[in-house]
């Protein structure tokens, strides 16, 4: 195509998928004025699934800006694999931008029209972007995490390690136990969503804010249960997490605490195997993974391990 009206795939790089061009896509059928003024227009390129974008969400989100007659994007965001995490209102501020993610679902990579009041305004962004500028964005929704109730959370945490048991409970008295357990996991996810980044240090750091926020008391049995089930899934991220950071003794120690909630849970003794393994702690390793392998005979990574304590 002509300069200005370059295909592309997902992402913005060259290459088959869809026009560029500005003029392309204001004359693309089903056209959705979003806005209801005209100035923003989407349309759906692929659709996603799950909720909407909720307001104040944290997005993985990868995306680049078109300037009609321009054949290379004049803004872009885009990595390999997954995306840094952006906070709506903070990390991404364009209106047109924030708008539009709001009407896309996980997955969606949608083609946005952005007139210039909610893109860069009547007096654009000299020189890169010129006057009342009618902007063309394709935008890709890699992932989000609704964070609004951990935002609130833990806008008031101190700075200071040694204040922050105090400041857990302080919340959890102000809080209700629906919200602890919600604000937990979305700590979590933020830990998920790290760890397969492989940036497991950062992980490590999440899901333990997340179990910080499970170490409270609860007023009934019912809760506890509650707290219990939610505690369980972090500590086993924590001790994988730990087994990826190669400290297999803070992998063990997490593992034992996640036995001690469910004692025939098999990820958490194939962790704990996993753990002593690395410790060359031997008979202790084969006592976890023969007790894992007694619950799921058939589990190839349970019986690869039995392996290596063979060799």
């Amino acid at each position: 195509m002509e300069a200005g009206g370059r295909e592309v795939e997902a992402g913005g790089k060259a290459g088959p998928g869809f026009s560029t061009r500005l003029s392309d896509a204001l004359r693309a059928d089903g056209l959705e004025d979003v806005t209801g003024d005209g100035g923003i227009r989407k349309e759906v390129l692929r659709p996603g699934s799950g909720e909407l974008v909720p307001p104040d969400a944290t997005v993985a989100v990868k995306y680049s800006g078109y300037l009609e007659g321009m054949e290379e994007p004049f803004c872009t965001y885009q990595t390999k694999g997954f995306p840094r995490l952006m906070k709506l209102g903070v990390d991404i501020t364009l209106l047109g931008l924030e708008i539009g993610l709001l009407t896309m679902k996980k997955g969606e990579l949608a083609r946005f029209i952005f007139t210039p009041n909610y893109a860069y305004g009547k007096q654009g962004c000299l020189p890169l972007i010129p006057k009342n500028a009618t902007v063309l964005f394709i935008v890709e929704l890699i992932d989000f995490i609704d964070s609004a109730d951990s935002d609130t959370f833990f806008a008031l945490a101190p700075f200071e390690l040694k204040f922050w048991y105090f400041f857990v409970q302080e919340q959890r008295a102000i809080f209700p136990l629906q919200k602890v357990l919600k604000v937990a996991k979305v700590e979590r996810e933020f830990g998920n969503y790290l760890f397969h980044k492989q940036c497991f240090e950062d992980a490590k750091d999440r899901y333990k804010r997340a179990y910080s926020i499970l170490s409270c008391s609860s007023k009934s049995e019912a809760e506890q249960r509650q707290i219990d089930a939610s505690k369980l899934l972090v500590l086993l991220n924590l001790s994988i997490a730990y087994l990826k950071l190669e400290r297999p003794a803070q992998a063990l120690m997490y593992g034992e605490k996640a036995l001690e909630i469910d004692e025939g849970n098999v990820k958490a003794l194939f962790r704990c195997g996993q753990a002593c393994l690395r410790m060359l702690e031997f008979e202790k390793s084969r006592d976890f993974l023969v007790r894992a392998q007694h619950r799921e005979p058939f589990n190839q990574d349970i019986n690869d391990e039995l392996k290596k304590l063979e060799r």
